[in-house]
């Protein structure tokens, strides 16, 4: 590890499969804290490349708990977080509203590292069991649609860095890589990014895949469809920006989508929301993003998806999903 840190601080750049035996040999313990803290930071000080990325994904997806759900024909709606914009869970409600409009989710998810509360943070604190069960996951899929990947449970390898990124408390390539290392490989993702770069890498990385994907970034730096502005979506042949009209809505403010400074707040908002009691613009925003989705698995468009949201919300539908996540947890 010295070696590699010797080369890396000398500004080299690390070949894919150097990338990917880098990652393995800290999964395995070759590496101490700070020697873990020092190979995060360079990628704070400089670009992380195509191949590099790459490298990383591979070594994780190797490394990861094997779980076979293309049966389901799922999507996942993940952020890679690091937007700085402490939002609250806008992908966890939107996934919710999926599933309640008939395509099956596997939420891949985790704490948060950079903001106040992560996927993980207010589903555990819902009751919602976190479990690597192959059997538990099917039975979730198939009663509620949706099932929760808590990433710690199928990546055990990253034991040796969990706490290094909770003590460092910044974004670091880890929340790059979350979204694109979902153990299922779910046959279709939305998946929100928080800069332009990571956008055109991650577009890139996406096109070798068979993925029937969408990589979504705000204008002005949300890792999702904010409505504050114009978003940015690189898919399957497609290159657009969205204004908050395509979703029947108006710009709204950044504050409207605050999501608290605890997790008590978070879950509070969250269960408010999901029972149709939220803001105009908050109902606004977590439908406009299963849009996306539903339009990305369906095939169809966001008008029809957008209907089809909405009314998953304000029927209660994508409230059952969560209760019957519950009772199955239980």
């Amino acid at each position: 590890m010295k070696q590699l840190l010797n080369r890396l601080t000398h500004h080299e750049i690390l070949s894919k499969a150097e990338a990917k035996q880098a990652l393995i040999n800290i999964s395995e313990g070759k590496a101490n804290h700070s020697q873990i803290a020092s190979f995060l930071t360079v990628y704070m000080m400089r670009s992380i490349t195509i191949e590099e990325l790459a490298g990383f994904r591979d070594a994780l997806l190797e490394l990861a708990v094997p779980i076979n759900l293309s049966g389901y024909n799922p999507i996942d709606l993940c952020g890679t977080g690091g937007d700085g914009k402490n939002t609250f869970n806008i992908s966890t409600l939107a996934s919710f509203i999926t599933a309640g409009a008939g395509v099956n989710v596997t939420k891949h998810g985790n704490y948060s590292v950079s903001s106040v509360s992560g996927s993980s943070n207010v589903l555990e604190n819902l009751g919602v069991k976190f479990s690597n069960d192959q059997a538990f996951l099917e039975t979730c899929l198939e009663k509620a649609g949706i099932c929760v990947l808590h990433a710690p449970l199928f990546h055990p390898a990253m034991k040796f860095v969990a706490p290094v990124r909770k003590d460092l408390a910044v974004k670091t390539f880890f929340n790059m890589l979350g979204p694109m290392v979902n153990p299922v490989k779910p046959s279709n993702q939305v998946v929100g990014v928080f800069s332009l770069e990571l956008a055109r890498i991650y577009s890139y990385l996406y096109q070798h895949t068979d993925t029937n994907f969408r990589i979504v970034h705000a204008l002005d730096g949300y890792d999702e469809v904010s409505l504050t502005g114009d978003t940015k979506i690189v898919g399957n042949q497609i290159n657009t920006v969205l204004t908050p009209e395509d979703f029947n809505a108006e710009k709204i403010k950044a504050e409207e989508i605050y999501g608290g400074e605890t997790i008590p707040e978070a879950v509070k908002l969250f269960q408010k929301i999901l029972k149709n009691e939220g803001s105009k613009a908050q109902n606004q925003v977590v439908c406009a993003n299963a849009a996306l989705a539903i339009s990305t698995a369906k095939k169809i468009s966001i008008a029809e998806a957008l209907s089809q949201a909405e009314e998953s919300l304000k029927s209660g539908k994508a409230l059952e999903k969560l209760k019957i996540l519950q009772k199955l947890s239980a």
